[in-house]
């Protein structure tokens, strides 16, 4: 049974400034998360990475389709049930200041969820507690971090303090959205291997979001790679295979585009695609067929009337109709 498991799952908004128009954020989207493993979302902005991190910890809820937990529907969950969901899947938000309350010390909030939840007797085993996590993330000494305000810590600390806030409620699952696009290049990979420490230590599955492909190459090494694009799944493999061999011309697009100081590292595989349009198409009114063809060097007539769905190929999945030919 899969930890977390979206099934066919849709996501459609009110757009804000088009009365009577819709946002189709996510469409059809299938996902299975299994019990210690890493997940790389990638993809660009607007592609609805965000949204289906936020499916997962039922932040929104799916306009059609199903999020299940341990194999239940979460909408069908007892209340006891969903308690042990909320605790069981966190999330990591990308802005680290406004995820605390600007308002109460790092102690005050942190310690909250631990008495409410009843995982800490009182507020003397939660200072222990957090102690013990903060001297694991790297804070050290922890009780000058603990009494201290968020404006009074700088962005790569208040990062590593939203992890050791989620690992303090002992989750199964930590969806990181763009966890370290906010801190300094220097500290990027320190936060990225405390969340591997912590999947191989503890065994959390990571749901990792990211436009980075380096970094999402970095934490999920001997995970999964999804590539998104205007709300669909287009891809999904192996990471390494994936990179290597990259099956939708857009997820090659993507690997291509990334800057290269030695050319030579390349090794000739990914060659540049030359695409016909670098502006992605409107979410609102999505182009018919495959959403990617207006931008695709290789579409032809069916490309442009029938949209592909995810198939299997080369041991992953991808949604394209061409795929066996380029």
């Amino acid at each position: 049974m899969s930890l977390m498991e979206l099934k066919d799952v849709s996501v459609t908004f009110d757009a804000e400034q088009r009365k009577g128009q819709k946002v189709r954020a996510l469409v059809g989207l299938n996902l299975k998360i299994e019990p210690g493993e890493i997940v790389a979302v990638v993809g660009e902005s607007g592609c609805g990475k965000t949204t289906l991190g936020k499916v997962l910890v039922d932040i929104y809820q799916p306009t059609e389709g199903q999020a299940l937990y341990n194999g239940k529907d979460l909408r069908s969950l007892t209340k006891e049930e969903y308690r042990k969901y909320r605790l069981g899947v966190q999330m990591i938000h990308q802005d680290s200041y406004a995820a605390l309350n600007p308002n109460r010390t790092i102690f005050q909030s942190l310690s909250l969820p631990l008495l409410q939840h009843k995982l800490v007797k009182n507020k003397d085993e939660a200072w222990g507690l957090l102690s013990e996590l903060f001297e694991e993330i790297g804070l050290n000494p922890a009780r000058l971090f603990l009494e201290k305000y968020p404006h009074q810590l700088s962005g790569g600390q208040r990062q590593r303090i939203l992890l050791a806030r989620a690992l303090s409620v002992r989750p199964s699952l930590i969806v990181a959205d763009e966890p370290v696009s906010m801190v300094d290049v220097s500290l990027r990979i320190s936060l990225l291997d405390l969340m591997a420490r912590a999947n191989k230590k503890y065994g959390i599955s990571f749901v990792y979001i990211t436009h980075d492909l380096g970094t999402a190459r970095y934490i999920a090494q001997h995970g999964r790679i999804a590539v998104m694009y205007l709300g669909r799944m287009v891809e999904l493999n192996q990471i390494q295979a994936a990179l290597d061999k990259p099956a939708h011309p857009y997820f090659h697009a993507l690997i291509a585009a990334v800057p290269e100081a030695d050319p030579t590292l390349r090794g000739g595989k990914i060659a540049q695609l030359p695409l016909k349009s670098f502006d992605m198409p409107s979410v609102i009114n999505a182009p018919p067929g495959c959403k990617f063809h207006p931008r695709c060097p290789y579409a032809n007539e069916r490309c442009g009337t029938e949209e592909p769905k995810l198939r299997e190929f080369r041991g992953g999945l991808v949604a394209c109709h061409l795929v066996e030919t380029i």
